[in-house]
């Protein structure tokens, strides 16, 4: 490791960690703009129907009420490419918990006494919230999420199926999921001197900006959206929301900096949530557990103003080898909130029912878990048919067994018992899409020997300015205390979201790209510097945007070990264990950082995590954090996160992959078949509760 600190891997400080810690970090709903106001929403108590009437004189009575905007008053917008945004603009009612009104008052607490005063009647019309599998408005969409074809089928699946040796037919559910990050959804919005400033909760300013100015009909030049600080979002911050749009209302009504800091009970409703989605999978092998049909056909909802399907079937296209294919979504409008982007859209709830299905077929067939993937590992994308730019699964899935000590496992079930105990391991698979977008970025040498590269990259927690500043001291050969990255404003060269897995990626190859040009402008420069230094500049339109003739993936296995508490029910996760090939680690500390956090999350998924949709009132029943239970420290005594050393020219400058998501895609499935190990009941609907599994285990095994 060179002795500069420069190279990529080097376990860097994150350098916004001191200002986390101590507080001086400044988030969005924390700026002290003088002469600021806060304004709070009211949600609509209905689930479908029409505002009749909106009462707002009680509020407006109340001590330091400046202001109720309403559907009859409030700022018009231009029509929204996403109609979540159209916010106070007619009196429909699409879901529950839809904005019907917006008070804007002194102080926080005065807003809030003031949304209460609203008054609001409804015309209430009859709702449908409940997802089946053979409801009526089910259909086929052209796509699922991310511009993938909802239906690909290759073969004669449901023949091979039928005359498969070894058949494995099951169905899987998965409750609505919701991301609630620490920091909820808020906006501060100051208009003046002709120009709009905007801090925003959001993982992704350039895209805040530009959807702010069609919505309000003005030039972007005239708007500056800033996300300095984010504390997370898994998703749901990767557009913008309603927040954001009353925000810049309430400001352009009062004349005044106004700040909306979203109640944490209203997210459910208004930032979009996972969609439950229900499997059904069929496997058919020959008796060595040689795949040959796999079909993963599932059920999704998706709101009524607004389409998004849960590639959920996807992932199942490019896992393991089978001449015999069908994958497939249907989707069902119903009067819920729009759903949307969660930790690992697709790939989380599609992972848990394919390896899930992959550990049924290992009972059936006598195979171990992990020879039986092994067996079934294919030369090529099964899906695309174009080569892998590579695929270490079996390293990762070999390496795990070795760490987690696979090899002595019994593998029967109930084989091993602790009192009233029963424990059990677990494995499953990873898989995770490479993905890049065009980027912009610009590399500044300072006169005194500092650096400065600077990109409308956005740090929602996963240390993007170290990363950033590392590739940079990389590419210009420089001690990396010499380089200051300058992210998070859509003032500087514009950059796309911190989603996908795709941030590092395309953010670093502008950066490289731009650092590479500067060390190059460097070695031919004489003298010194001029007193503006040297500046380098690129855009990577047309190359991170290239087409490749490469399947460019990451891979990983988990490793579980559970306890099963047959008085109570409760299931205890002692060990988590994942390793990953996913290209070159560009910083060990937070790549490791990120592992961890999504296989805490996955954990999550598979015991505590859940929501319901109550058919009556159509509304989410767990909707803050002491009714839908996410994992703390103690729910993960034993995680550890390894990887392999991966070395793909085929991705970008940097060789790296994504690493956010892929840690969350198999730990639900890895946990829930060690649940199967420890007790012999299959369960095949999350989370797996106390009252769960106590009903399973008193069934017949």
């Amino acid at each position: 490791m060179a002795d500069t600190g420069t190279a990529l891997g080097a376990p860097a400080e994150r350098r916004e960690g001191r200002d986390k810690v101590t507080g001086s970090a400044r988030y969005a709903a924390e700026q002290n703009i003088p002469g600021r106001v806060h304004a709070w929403p009211v949600a609509a108590g209905i689930t479908r129907g029409t505002i009749r009437t909106i009462d707002t004189g009680t509020a407006l009575a109340l001590p330091g009420v400046l202001a109720v905007l309403t559907p009859d008053d409030a700022p018009r917008l231009a029509p929204a490419d996403d109609p979540t945004l159209a916010v106070l603009q007619d009196r429909r009612v699409p879901h529950h918990g839809w904005f019907v009104a917006l008070v804007v008052a002194e102080t926080l607490e005065e807003a809030r006494a003031g949304a209460a005063a609203v008054r609001v009647g409804y015309d209430v019309e009859e709702h449908d919230v409940t997802l089946t599998e053979d409801h009526p408005d089910a259909y086929t969409p052209e796509q699922a999420n991310g511009g993938n074809p909802a239906h690909r089928e290759q073969g004669r699946p449901e023949e091979a199926f039928a005359a498969a040796e070894v058949r494995v037919d099951a169905r899987y559910r998965i409750p609505p999921l919701h991301n609630h990050p620490m920091e909820p959804h808020a906006a501060t919005a100051h208009l003046s001197g002709g120009r709009l400033l905007v801090h925003d909760s959001s993982q992704g300013t350039t895209a805040v900006r530009a959807t702010l100015a069609a919505l309000f009909r003005l030039p972007e030049d005239d708007i500056t959206v800033v996300s300095e600080h984010v504390g997370g979002g898994f998703g749901s911050k990767g557009t913008p929301r309603p927040h954001v749009v009353l925000a810049v209302m309430a400001a352009l009504r009062t004349g005044r900096p106004v700040t909306v800091a979203l109640p944490r009970r209203l997210l459910p409703d208004v930032v979009g949530h996972r969609a439950p989605t229900l499997h059904r999978f069929r496997l058919g092998a020959a008796a060595d557990g040689t795949l040959v049909s796999s079909l993963h056909e599932v059920t999704t909802h998706t709101s009524r103003i607004k389409e998004f399907v849960e590639q959920a079937a996807v992932p199942s296209r490019i896992m393991y080898a089978a001449p015999h294919r069908l994958t497939t979504h249907r989707v069902v409008p119903l009067d819920v909130p729009s759903p949307s982007w969660m930790r690992a859209p697709g790939e989380a709830p599609g992972m848990y029912a394919l390896e899930s299905a992959m550990d049924e077929l290992a009972v059936a067939t006598g195979l171990d878990p992990v020879e039986l993937r092994i067996v079934n590992e294919p030369d090529a994308d099964p899906d695309s048919g174009k080569p892998f730019s590579s695929r270490h699964l079996v390293e990762c899935l070999r390496e795990g067994a070795r760490r987690f000590g696979w090899a002595q496992r019994d593998p029967r079930p109930r084989s091993r018992a602790e009192g009233p105990l029963l424990v059990g391991t677990g494995v499953a698979s990873a898989t995770y899409p490479v993905m890049v977008s065009p980027a912009r970025a610009s590399a500044h040498a300072l006169p005194d020997g500092r650096f400065a590269v600077r990109t409308n990259a956005t740090d929602i927690g996963t240390g993007a300015r170290t990363v950033l500043a590392q590739i940079a001291a990389d590419a210009l050969g420089v001690p990396l205390d010499r380089v200051r990255a300058e992210v998070g404003s859509s003032d500087l060269p514009p950059a796309p979201l911190a989603g996908g897995s795709s941030g590092t990626a395309s953010w670093g190859w502008a950066v490289h790209e731009a650092c590479t040009r500067l060390a190059a402008r460097l070695a031919g420069h004489t003298g010194p510097l001029p007193d503006g230094g040297l500046r380098a500049h690129a855009d990577t339109a047309g190359s991170a945007d290239a087409g490749s003739a490469w399947a460019r993936h990451a891979f990983g296995a988990h490793f579980a070990e559970v306890t099963v508490d047959t008085v109570s029910g409760e299931v205890r996760v002692r060990r988590l264990l994942g390793v990953y090939a996913a290209g070159r680690i560009l910083n060990a500390r937070t790549a490791r950082s990120q592992f961890i956090g999504g296989m805490t999350m996955g954990l999550g998924m598979a015991l505590t995590e859940g929501s319901t949709m109550d058919a009556a009132s159509g509304d989410f029943v767990e909707s803050d954090l002491a009714s839908y239970h996410v994992p703390v420290h103690a729910d993960v005594p034993d995680v550890e996160a390894h990887w392999i050393d991966e070395d793909d020219p085929h991705l970008n400058p940097m060789g790296s992959k994504g690493i956010g998501e892929i840690g969350i895609v198999g730990t639900a499935a890895a946990v829930g078949n060690a649940v199967h190990h420890a007790t012999g009941v299959r369960y095949r609907e999350l989370p797996l509760t106390p009252d769960r599994v106590l009903e399973g285990l008193a069934g017949p095994l």
